[in-house]
């Protein structure tokens, strides 16, 4: 299997679905003939991914592989990703889809707890994180309820688990007094992230189950004023399209890094994807439906006319490869009259870890700013 197949299909899972940057998308060298395969598959895919390194340096760079979203890949960010580091990315990596996921052993964060609701829809158990703000359980709070903010993961196959690793920063902002005690859920997209398709229905169970389920079982500021979405590259794409279609269930919404670029194909072709992540005449086509897209979905909000104001901030790292199709998307809502904050993270590429340690709190700043704890009845 070759360079291209190995890192782009890991990087496309993880991060998003999105045209391949080019410099990783002409990399299709393989194993030279009459050479044998290592016996550790591993071992084998780590040694293809270094047919990438053009200079024999024994390190990838940026310009080598994954421009816009090297930082996946080189985890202690010193510009030069070694075989360890190669070798734990491509680990990171996604199997067949499942609906539970819990996470790893050794990703596993304190305060963050993993769960599971039966789904009516899907006819199986649906697992979610959840982080519950400190002294949640404490005696004292037990009348307390909390405002809630739902993300949503990037990449294909659906996995709840992705990207936890923000519920540090998360729990850093709320322990320091920068924001008020928030609880935090990581929900899962189904087969293709955030989509009701064929016999996967993301998007319903997330609106129509998760949220129901998450109410009923914590301690929430259950309507809308206690409720805030937000995702990243693939979730962002979901976050925009469920925010502009349930403008009614959120008091504000981030979407974060979103691929714009592939929305906007959605668009301009009737609801039809063509999957961007397989190269050549063999890529899958999705059809999501005539209108079912951020494009469309923001016209039909801006011109309804009777929807609750959204407030929206997208935020993205000014390095990562969705930027430029984020700004331009900045620019189609204000040509609607739709207000849209931006929240830019300079020399951030395509990660919404990094993007957290730098801005972080400003993020969740933006979701406190807008917490309403009066019944929808009191208002």
């Amino acid at each position: 299997m070759g360079v291209s197949r190995n890192l782009a299909s890991a990087l496309l899972v993880l991060a998003t679905t999105q045209a391949l940057p080019t410099a990783l998308a002409g990399q299709t060298g393989s194993p030279q003939a009459g050479t044998q395969e290592p016996a550790n598959e591993a071992d084998g895919q780590v040694g293809n991914a270094f047919m990438a390194d053009r200079n024999g340096d024994g390190v990838l760079t940026e310009d080598e592989v994954m421009p816009g979203a090297f930082s996946l890949l080189d985890a202690n960010r010193d510009g030069r990703a070694d075989p360890g580091e190669v070798r734990a990315f491509l680990g990171r990596g996604r199997g067949p889809f499942s609906w539970v996921n819990p996470p790893v052993e050794d990703r596993r964060i304190p305060g963050v707890t993993h769960a599971t609701f039966n789904s009516s829809s899907m006819g199986v158990a649906v697992g979610y994180n959840i982080y519950l703000p400190p002294a949640y359980d404490d005696a004292a709070n037990r009348h307390t309820r909390y405002p809630v903010i739902y993300y949503l993961h990037g990449g294909r196959p659906g996995n709840e688990s992705a990207s936890i690793g923000i519920a540090e920063h998360v729990h850093a902002a709320i322990a320091s007094g920068a924001v008020r005690p928030v609880i935090f859920v990581w929900g899962n997209g189904g087969k293709v992230s955030w989509y009701d398709h064929e016999d996967s229905q993301g998007e319903s169970v997330f609106v129509r189950e998760l949220i129901p389920h998450i109410d009923e079982t914590y301690r929430t500021l259950a309507h809308r004023g206690g409720r805030a979405l937000q995702g990243f590259s693939q979730g962002g794409r979901g976050t925009t399209r469920i925010m502009f279609r349930y403008p009614h269930l959120f008091i504000s919404a981030a979407p974060g890094g979103p691929g714009y670029a592939v929305e906007k194909q959605v668009f301009e072709n009737d609801g039809v994807e063509r999957d961007p992540r397989v190269a050549g005449g063999n890529a899958r086509s999705f059809d999501f439906g005539k209108g079912n897209d951020a494009y469309s979905l923001a016209r039909s909000y801006a011109e309804d006319g009777v929807q609750p104001p959204l407030n929206v901030m997208i935020w993205a790292g000014n390095k990562g490869f969705n930027y430029e199709a984020s700004l331009e998307y900045l620019g189609y809502l204000a040509g609607l009259g739709v207000p849209a904050e931006r929240l830019i993270a300079p020399g951030v590429d395509h990660n919404p870890v990094w993007f957290y340690e730098t801005h972080g709190v400003d993020l969740l700043r933006f979701h406190d700013r807008y917490w309403d704890d009066s019944e929808p009845n009191e208002r």
